[in-house]
């Protein structure tokens, strides 16, 4: 049996329908309800990963952990900290203390901060940017001291995924286009950079969980392996809605300072990871994943955008006029909502 936490979320579903597919039985444990037409094909449990005697309960009976359950970048540092590194901590403990055979853990490329040259590499200096970064990194530890102990702790480094049931901030993307606008990028838009599609995370994920325990027990990047430039990424999804928008670089530096100032006044949900990365190049390179556990990304960035707004124009009605911090919901857009209408 194989036990999701966070398996209410936007990865946990998707990873949930990819396990139900292969046959296995399914858990999963979240502070939100399950709320998808497979709630009878699981068993779903509402719970925090900070509560030992909850997390306990959980991981009985259950062969393999994906412990993907994480409070994201808008949430407040004290639930970033508490869930990313306590609930990782608790989770570890108890799956091990109960005979778990392996917990994969869903770290981030976060934990490598700004980009200060690329491709990033699975041995380069941790430097997270922001809370969440720095809260993965301390939470990577944790997997660390039980892999010394002994233990099977995969630990995986995705790049931002996009794919079905994605909102959050590409929402902000897909909304312009359908809206039929124009969409702006940080500088010319020439900077490469790599996103991922959660379907192959979900197959690096089984990978993790299933191969040779002694081949998985390391720590590995996972990225598309076709990418091109963040003005290519906007541009695709433009192109998809079929007005003939185009992507407009406005100047960046200004325009981080402006985001900058609108996240501190909490007028934006566009955070410090995300404007100081957009303008520059971004990836990692897969390599150890290919080489170590044969991982081959179907999906390019431009396939997995497309899959995603496909998925946003038949959904799209379903989440008007709600607002969430995941990357389920659309987030509240502050005074971007305005900023649309030029362009």
């Amino acid at each position: 049996m194989y036990l999701i936490t966070g398996g209410a979320g936007f990865l946990g579903i998707n990873l949930c329908r990819y396990l139900l597919k292969r046959g296995h039985r399914v858990r999963v444990l979240d502070i939100a309800p399950f709320d998808y037409p497979e709630r009878r094909s699981v068993e779903a449990m509402v719970g925090d990963v900070r509560d030992r005697g909850t997390v306990t309960r959980a991981v009985a009976g259950v062969d393999v952990v994906v412990h993907a359950a994480a409070a994201l970048p808008l949430s407040g540092r004290p639930d970033i900290f508490s869930t990313e590194v306590d609930g990782t901590r608790i989770v570890l403990e108890a799956a091990f203390s109960q005979g778990t055979e392996r917990v994969v853990f869903i770290s981030s490329t976060a934990v490598y901060g700004v980009p200060h040259r690329v491709p990033l590499l699975e041995g380069d200096d941790l430097e997270g940017t922001g809370d969440y970064g720095e809260a993965k990194i301390l939470a990577e530890k944790h997997c660390l001291r039980s892999r010394a102990a002994g233990h099977c702790v995969p630990v995986l480094r995705p790049k931002s995924f996009v794919g079905p049931e994605r909102l959050g901030v590409f929402e902000l993307l897909y909304e312009w286009a359908y809206e039929g606008r124009n969409f702006p990028v940080l500088g010319r838009g020439d900077n490469l950079y790599q996103l991922l599609d959660v379907e192959d995370l979900c197959e690096a994920i089984y990978l993790s969980a299933t191969l040779d325990s002694v081949r998985v027990n390391d720590t590995f990047n996972v990225g598309a392996k076709n990418f091109g430039t963040m003005r290519r990424n906007f541009q695709t999804v433009l192109d998809r809605a079929g007005y003939g928008k185009q992507v407009i670089s406005v100047p960046a530096q200004p325009a981080v300072w402006t985001l900058k100032a609108l996240e501190y006044l909490r007028l934006s949900p566009i955070y410090e990871w995300i404007y100081d990365t957009a303008a520059k190049a971004s990836f990692v390179s897969i390599e150890h994943l290919e080489n170590v556990l044969g991982f081959r990304p179907r999906y390019s960035n431009e396939d997995a955008l497309i899959r995603n707004y496909d998925w946003y124009t038949l959904h799209r009605d379903e989440y008007r006029g709600k607002t969430g911090i995941s990357h389920r919901a659309p987030w509240k857009k502050g005074v971007l909502r305005l900023a649309r209408y030029f362009f």
